[in-house]
């Protein structure tokens, strides 16, 4: 067993995860496993910085974290960043806050890498698992970008692509520094636009039509399959391995799309951080399983962040 921290910063959220690793087994123990909203990728695709109210935020989860691995004596960590901090002009004020904190490093890691831990992180378990056929398609619906992964074993092909709930919404659905509550027609319809485009250039990359499983990972597509089995609160043990229709999907889509803000905080499942940008979460997803033509989603509460662990341990 080894014991290892891993830490995730994405453009809406940073998360740890504090495990013992098997490789023997192929078994990962949660020790603690804990989410923060800190929006770090608050306008970055406008300005090309990071703000620094985000940077504070992000610091002080870090502060909050290092105390939890510092109490499970973690003997290895690693802290992987993505999309937010790959586009930020000033990323160094943020590599060098964490490194005070955390004592390590972060890695701006690209998007192929941030797809092969995606891909690794939700398949390991998977293999044999209720019939489920392969190749597996792999979506992580992050806050700046959206990953596909196709393989069986290993990655086949991947492609990182910028649309994500945080960027999507922040592009098309803010007006005068408000999310516009509900969106116009007109405003949806950019947004649908702009995913399709996107869903062209990973296709040149990667055979999303050929995949026979599609499973879906993060927060966007987490929060979709706890509003359509009405949770009454977030349940991870109840979200993962959850399996979503494709018009199920389309029907909560919809509804997000049309709900206003205080109908949205209403749902029982709905972190707060999500309220305002949930409803561009859900068109990529609904965007992606018409393009592929996947029936069903299969939910997945592992992603990069057991990727992240698996490669230090």
């Amino acid at each position: 067993m080894t014991r290892v921290a891993a830490v995730d910063c994405g453009t809406n959220s940073i998360r740890l995860l504090v495990a013992d690793a098997d490789p023997a087994t192929g078994e990962l123990t949660d020790l603690d496993r804990r989410m923060t909203i800190v929006r770090l990728g608050q306008g970055v695709d406008r300005t090309g910085r990071l703000a620094p109210e985000a940077l504070e935020r992000t610091f002080a989860a870090c502060r909050e974290y290092a105390e939890v691995i510092k109490e499970h004596g973690a003997e290895r960590v690693r802290f992987v960043a993505t999309s937010a901090s790959r586009d930020a002009e000033n990323r160094d004020d943020f590599v060098r806050g964490v490194l005070d904190i955390l004592g390590v490093e972060p890695e701006v890691i690209s998007g192929d890498q941030e797809a092969e831990f995606s891909f690794t992180g939700a398949t390991r378990e998977l293999a044999g698992r209720d019939h489920l056929d392969r190749p597996y398609l792999v979506v992580d619906i992050g806050g700046g970008s959206t990953e596909f992964v196709v393989g069986d074993d290993h990655v086949r092909a991947a492609r990182s692509v910028d649309v994500g709930c945080v960027r999507m919404t922040e592009r098309h659905l803010v007006r005068e520094g408000v999310v516009t509550d509900p969106p116009t027609a007109d405003q949806v319809a950019a947004m649908r636009a702009d995913i399709e485009a996107a869903l062209d250039l990973a296709e040149e990359t990667v055979p999303l039509r050929e995949a026979r499983t599609l499973v879906g990972l993060a927060g966007s597509v987490t929060t979709v399959s706890a509003i359509a089995q009405e949770l009454p609160a977030y349940d991870s043990a109840a979200i993962h391995h959850s399996r979503v229709s494709r018009d199920r999907v389309r029907e909560i889509t919809d509804w997000l799309l049309r709900s206003t803000h205080a109908e949205r905080a209403a749902v029982p499942s709905m972190h707060p951080g999500r309220v305002d940008v949930i409803a561009a979460g859900a068109l990529v997803l609904l965007s992606i399983m018409e393009r592929t033509g996947a029936e069903e989603v299969v939910v997945s509460e592992h992603d990069i962040l057991d990727g992240i662990a698996w490669s230090v341990a």
